[in-house]
């Protein structure tokens, strides 16, 4: 995994920086980059196109049609259609809105349980131990084969796949917040707090939390990419979201059979899930860089 952000707030020098908020000044830095301004562009059409699927796919992504089944790419089928004559565009298209909610429902469960376990352990010193030895223990396996291991037990939903992914990956969240939050905890401001008999929780979330958002930001674009690839995983394997749901997984799975006859059926969506993670894991890389303090160059 890329290497983390420290977690102290960036602190603008000089008189440049003066009047600009936070988000301008963050925004400043990622446009520096053409490789991420690149993937920011790939991620807001990727969403746009999964915001507006419903009013954008050419074709109904369940209807069949045999009679134009396995037809390869053309005018009529940019994309082609696939076994059951499905029209293969309008089914990534649709597959998009699910793949990307994945994404997004692992990162709110990965991140929410995860600070909330960072902050217990790196505040709360009799908790540390246990907290810990219970992230070793879920960070020990592979994070496909825990997962294979969760959906084992809970079986195949949309649902069960966020549940599981999300525990996965709640352990890597858990340790950046915790070692983030080992650092705060001895602030002068935190020490200030605490002797002026601020409670536990107003400490936690008032004055050590804030100035943790910076690597859970971070954190979560490269959960979000690692939970789109999973989820393909799983699903390719049988064991995520049911084969009848349009996932780019899914799709991915159902062609592979028919992969020496029809290889469209297997490049686009594999190139969806690609270019994704792919961008997600440019722009994480780029944030990582921005909010770095000790990487910026306000001018």
């Amino acid at each position: 995994m890329a290497s983390l952000p420290s977690a102290a707030p960036a602190v603008g020098g000089g008189s440049s920086a003066q009047g600009r908020s936070p988000m301008a000044l963050l925004l400043r830095q990622l446009l520096r980059r053409p490789l991420v301004v690149v993937a920011l562009a790939i991620l807001a059409a990727i969403l746009a196109i999964a915001a507006l699927a419903p009013w954008l796919v050419p074709y109904d992504p369940m209807k069949m049609d045999i009679l134009n089944r396995m037809k390869p790419p053309a005018a009529g089928h940019l994309f082609g259609t696939d076994e059951f004559g499905r029209d293969v565009l309008s089914r990534i298209m649709q597959g998009a809105q699910l793949s990307l909610l994945v994404g997004l429902l692992v990162v709110v469960v990965a991140v929410t349980l995860g600070t909330l376990m960072g902050l217990m352990a790196g505040y709360v010193r009799a908790l540390d131990g246990a907290v810990m030895r219970l992230t070793d223990a879920l960070m020990a396996f592979p994070d496909i084969l825990l997962a294979i291991a969760f959906m084992a037990g809970l079986g195949p939903s949309l649902y069960n796949v966020v549940l599981a992914l999300g525990i996965v990956y709640t352990p890597r969240v858990a340790r950046v917040v915790r070692a983030a939050a080992l650092v705060v905890r001895e602030m002068p401001y935190v020490e200030a707090a605490t002797a002026l008999g601020a409670s536990t929780p107003r400490i936690v979330f008032g004055h050590i939390l804030p100035n943790l958002i910076s690597p859970i930001i971070v954190q979560a674009t490269f959960i979000f990419a690692y939970a789109i690839l999973t989820e393909a995983a799983l699903s390719f394997l049988g064991v995520g979201v049911p084969p009848t749901t349009p996932t780019w997984g899914n799709m991915i799975a159902g062609a592979q059979q028919y992969f020496q006859q029809a290889d469209w059926l297997v490049l686009f969506p594999g190139l969806a899930i690609v270019l994704t993670v792919l961008a997600l894991q440019i722009v994480g890389d780029g944030l990582r860089d921005a909010l770095d303090p000790r990487l910026q160059k306000v001018s």
